[in-house]
């Protein structure tokens, strides 16, 4: 750059220094005076002013930060040559010009702002940062602190001065600091690989790249182990994330990117390749489309050549010596090539996102694991029944199992035990804790228990399982009021057509009928098992046949329901609802009753649906796309035992009445058609009823249910409870229930508010097996025979 004199400063308008008279002299006035930055008029000697404008020249000679001497119009009256992108500038093209006019790569509007403000109200602005090029040196960007500051002249005429220094190399290593750090704050935040892999490519594009790539192998995906060593050129890896300042994929005739999620492989000898083999990046500053390499992948060459792709680095992903895939950042945009720094922030990155992406592989594993033994804890297929029909949907939580569970449990008299929980907390820990309280309720349920005893048994058992496993429980089971689980248990029994309900702080099902219109059954929590209340209120409703119950967990009831509708009017969604199972409105999105509400309203089809198909259809209803917690529903449809498959008689408390009962129990098998059970049905009545009138209270009934197997039931108003023994050979006696046991499938007791049950279960013979509800006897006629025995009331 020319200039008028040996530091290379030019002036106009008569203006020299600091906006200086013509003489040049320029007067700091004391403290105040440059505090203002008053320019005044000459004092001292014309050889003081000469000592004072050579200062002012050689300060812009050697200045080593640029200055600028603008007017009011922000026009440059004089500069220096220290700034960096006016080197080498004829002087004509900065004098007279406003700096946007010479520097065309910075944004105009700001420096205007700025330096407006500073002139017309004297405001102070420092070392603001400004980012953009210079047209002698246009490849690369360029970083300055401007200060801008007014100063006026003996006229009172204001000048700017503006001061810039060259912050390229310190901001660029700033900007990686931020970009390192931004890294670290986002990274692992998704704990799963594809979440990660795409944070990773969030975080280098657009700040450090202009597209970026992560391809990975299928083990972190899927939760497998790691391979250690070099990886295979062929290997398959899959699209896992894609980030571009394009958009979704590149502009112009270039084949777009992978597919998210793709297979793609490698072709070799290439970068990606050779990473893969040694596990060592690679840097590519110059690419101009005819290196050798591009010949072996030839589909991915014609992307980065139609892109502009100019410079690349690959760097491979490696935890402990494990490669899990590749990371590629692409430079087309920017005209700077990646360089060393930047091969070192790549290699940075990729570090940081493979520790993220093992991460989430290993709580995929985990969760794969907690998730396999869940399922294995679960009922596997829905227990065919004369009582119900059921059908279920378990869906696991992002975050992992959290122990939610559920149970059909066949009892006696053709009845059925309904149970669905939660375990408190995530993970492998919360399974095992569901594995242990589900199987306390089925051993419990089996012994007949009322739903109230049940759950106060099972709250003992939770509090011994708490102090037991405390240091291995999950996170918060042993704290107050959570508890360890919640637990709603029912028994519907299909001849009484009626349902028994308690809860231990879970909620309470929802019911419609069979024309679909919702059944009231309020069910009032209480404590959840585990905090020792010992105190469940039971709740009774006779249900008629038909009706659908719906047990759930809160992991169905929780995040916002999925709209399936648009409101009337609206015009938008048409045929949605239709799609969704026929909602066509716009689904609730309040807590609580609002989503019970929903559930009812898809429960109203029931007539209409299979019950597997409502179970997805309600699905749709509640649940976002990716839940967070476990959700489990279970849809109960109530059936009723004919009044054909069921035989009752009240019996005398008369030892001579054992005869009778046979024959009634013999007359009932022939119109059943089991004659075949005869002899062994005789002595299980005959032990039955002998104990009832020997040992229990009047009155004494006797009962037989032709279910899927035949039972015998004889009950009385006693409480007390026969024990099975094995009797000696010289007892005369304690040989019933033993042979009871023998010839039954099972046997049990069955206590009631007044009194108890004894029953014992055959097995049909084959081909007896009911085919479908509501078949009738052999003889096609009722077989319910009411009333007392002993006044001769005997079937046919």
């Amino acid at each position: 750059m020319d200039g008028d004199g040996q530091d290379g400063v030019t002036g106009r308008g008569g203006m020299t220094g600091r906006g200086g008279g013509p003489d040049g002299r320029t007067d700091g006035g004391g403290e105040d005076g440059a505090r203002e930055g008053a320019v005044r008029g000459p004092v001292g000697s014309g050889e003081g002013g000469q000592v004072d404008a050579a200062l002012l020249d050689a300060l812009f000679a050697q200045a080593p930060i640029g200055l600028y001497l603008l007017d009011h119009d922000l026009r440059v009256i004089r500069y220096n040559g220290a700034a960096r992108g006016v080197r080498g500038m004829p002087g004509s093209d900065i004098v007279g010009h406003q700096p946007a006019d010479f520097a065309p790569g910075f944004d105009r509007g700001e420096l205007e702002a700025l330096a407006r403000h500073a002139l017309q109200d004297g405001g102070y602005v420092r070392e603001h940062l400004v980012r953009g090029r210079m047209p002698a040196d246009p490849r690369h960007e360029m970083v300055g602190a401007i200060s801008f500051f007014r100063i006026l002249s003996d006229t009172g005429s204001p000048y700017l001065v503006a001061a810039v220094e060259d912050v390229t190399e310190q901001q660029t290593a700033l900007d990686r600091l931020d970009i390192l750090h931004s890294a670290h704050r986002s990274l692992g935040a998704s704990l799963d690989a594809i979440g990660s892999a795409q944070e990773l490519t969030d975080v280098a594009v657009p700040r450090f790249a202009d597209s970026a790539t992560v391809d990975l192998l299928d083990e972190p995906l899927r939760g497998l182990p790691l391979r250690t060593g070099p990886i295979d050129p062929g290997a398959p890896l899959r699209r896992a994330a894609y980030r571009s300042v394009h958009g979704a994929g590149p502009a112009g005739p270039s084949p777009g990117p992978v597919p998210h999620g793709a297979l793609s492989t490698y072709g070799a000898p290439t970068p990606y390749s050779q990473s893969l083999e040694d596990g060592r990046p690679r840097l590519i500053r110059g690419l101009g489309g005819e290196e050798q390499w591009l010949a072996s992948d030839p589909e991915r060459g014609r992307r980065l050549t139609g892109l502009g792709v100019h410079s690349m680095i690959v760097a491979p992903l490696v935890v402990h010596d494990a490669v899990l895939g590749v990371l590629a950042l692409y430079r087309h945009r920017r005209p700077e090539p990646f360089d060393q720094d930047d091969l070192e922030l790549a290699v940075e990155l990729a570090s940081r996102g493979a520790m993220s992406i093992d991460k989430a592989r290993s709580y995929a594993r985990e969760r794969s694991i907690a998730t396999t033994l869940q399922r294995q804890l679960l009922p596997r297929e829905p227990v065919e029944l004369s009582a119900v029909q059921s059908a279920h949907v378990y869906l696991p939580g992002v975050v992992g199992p959290g122990g939610d569970w559920y149970d059909v449990v066949p009892l006696s008299a053709a009845r059925v035990g309904l149970a669905i929980g939660s375990v408190t907390g995530t993970g492998i820990e919360a399974a095992a804790v569901m594995g242990q309280v589900r199987t306390a309720l089925r051993t419990l349920a089996v012994q007949d228990l009322a739903p109230d005893e049940l759950l106060v048994r099972l709250d003992d058992a939770a509090r011994v399982l708490t102090d037991e496993q405390r240091g291995s429980l999950p996170a918060g089971a042993d704290s107050l009021p959570d508890g360890l689980a919640s637990c709603l248990y029912l028994v519907y029994d299909p001849i009484g057509r009626t349902c028994t309900a308690a809860s231990a702080g879970h909620p309470g099902p929802v019911v419609v009928g069979p024309d679909g219109v919702p059944v009231p059954f309020p069910v009032e929590p209480g404590l959840p098992l585990g905090c020792g209340d010992g105190c469940y209120e039971t709740r009774v409703a006779e249900l008629p046949v038909g009706s659908v119950l719906a047990l759930y967990t809160n992991g169905l009831m929780s995040g916002p329901p999925r709209r399936t509708g648009v409101r009337e009017g609206t015009g938008a969604g048409e045929g949605t609802g239709a799609e969704r199972g026929g909602l066509d409105e716009v689904l609730p999105v309040g807590p609580g009753e609002g989503r019970r509400a929903v559930l009812q309203r898809v429960l109203a089809r029931a007539g209409e649906e299979e019950l597997a198909q409502l179970c997805d259809q309600a699905v749709y209803a509640l649940l976002p796309e990716r839940q967070r917690e476990d959700a489990v529903l279970l849809l109960v449809r109530t059936l009723g035992l004919p009044d054909d498959k069921v035989a009752v008689w009240t019996l005398p408390e008369d030892p001579a009445v054992v005869r009778t009962a046979r024959r009634l129990a013999e007359h009932q098998l022939a119109a059943w058609g089991l004659t075949e059970l005869e002899f062994a049905t005789d002595l299980i009545v005959s032990e039955l009823v002998t104990n009832a009138i020997r040992y229990g209270k009047s009155p004494i009934r006797l009962r037989l249910i032709n279910d899927r197997g035949l039972i015998c039931e004889v009950s009385d108003s006693s409480d007390s409870t026969p024990h099975l023994r094995r009797a000696k050979s010289t007892d005369e006696g304690g040989r019933g229930l033993f042979i009871i046991g023998q010839l039954a499938q099972r046997w049990g007791t069955r206590f009631a508010r007044h009194g108890k049950t004894i029953w014992a279960q055959q097995q049909l013979p084959e081909g007896e097996l009911p085919e479908g509800e509501g078949q009738e006897g052999a003889d096609g006629e009722g077989a319910v025979r009411e009333g007392s025995a002993g006044e001769g009331e005997l079937p046919g």
